[in-house]
């Protein structure tokens, strides 16, 4: 009798596809397609000076895990200073919201994306690259907007101007 059950996912310390994101490195340690669209993991390095800018997205929940540095987490309800150790979670229902590494040193963050598909954004604007690798986030001429925010309405995000939250 054949066993119907699916396997676990298990990838190593330097496997899984990364990715050069709005100059952090994004590696995708599960996407929907291993978990049926359920969620998705992604570990994030985030150097100084980067993070997203304000976006919302109505329709997925996401949650940070700090496991080493900082990031300066902005919303529509305020600030969050999230340390090493700390836990924020973005809500369903659109809340604008951004964070950034505003210290001088990396910050590590695990990403939990339910259900899931913003990984499947991060593939299609992401560059592939090798775990810890940073490149600079490519210039934000009017056509590189114009194909950014593209391509997050077609993951249902909505991108803000980078002084929307202050």
């Amino acid at each position: 009798m054949e066993n119907s059950k699916p396997a676990p996912v298990a990838i190593g310390a330097n496997e899984g596809q990364s990715l050069s994101v709005a100059g952090g490195n994004y590696r995708i340690l599960v996407s929907g397609k291993e978990t049926g669209g359920a969620f998705a993991t992604i570990d994030m390095l985030i150097p100084p000076g980067s993070g997203p800018g304000p976006h919302a997205h109505p329709d997925f929940q996401e949650s940070f895990y700090v496991l080493d540095g900082e990031v300066e987490v902005k919303s529509e309800a305020g600030t969050y200073i999230a340390k090493k150790g700390a836990f924020v979670s973005i809500p369903k229902g659109g809340i604008v919201h951004c964070f950034k590494n505003k210290t001088d040193t990396l910050a590590h963050l695990l990403c939990m994306v339910v259900p899931s598909g913003l990984e499947e954004m991060f593939l299609e604007i992401g560059k592939p690259v090798e775990t810890g690798t940073f490149l600079p986030p490519p210039p934000m001429d009017p056509e590189g907007l114009k194909k950014i925010q593209a391509l997050a309405e077609k993951y249902g995000q909505k991108l803000y101007p980078p002084d929307f939250l202050g």
